[in-house]
């Protein structure tokens, strides 16, 4: 399974997702990005693309104005029916303890 992790900057959440994925289930591809070319390009982290969101069987957001800028800059119907949101809000740093254990038990997270 490609499984795809969108936030904001590509920094905190998605990149933490990614990494701590591919370490506790290698059974899966995993990849994240950022949804800001602003932010991206500030922190010269991974912008979304439409070849990354055709790449992936599941795509996790972690706030609703991700699935907004989504709608708004990729603009393909197949792409939504992969979208699930984690709402996780942007508070946390990279691989934080908190952060860990909340996608660790996320309820919405089947990998």
């Amino acid at each position: 399974m490609n499984v795809l992790f969108l936030c904001t900057s590509n920094v905190n959440r998605s990149k933490t997702c990614e990494d701590y994925f591919r370490q506790v289930n290698p059974a899966h591809n995993y990849k994240s990005a950022g949804l800001s070319y602003k932010n991206c390009e500030r922190f010269s982290s991974t912008i979304c693309t439409h070849e990354l969101l055709l790449w992936a069987d599941v795509i996790y957001v972690f706030e609703d104005m991700h699935i907004d800028r989504l709608k708004e800059h990729h603009g393909n119907p197949e792409t939504f029916d992969k979208i699930v949101n984690l709402d996780i809000d942007d508070v946390y740093e990279y691989m934080s303890d908190i952060l860990i254990s909340k996608l660790s038990n996320h309820p919405l997270i089947a990998l």
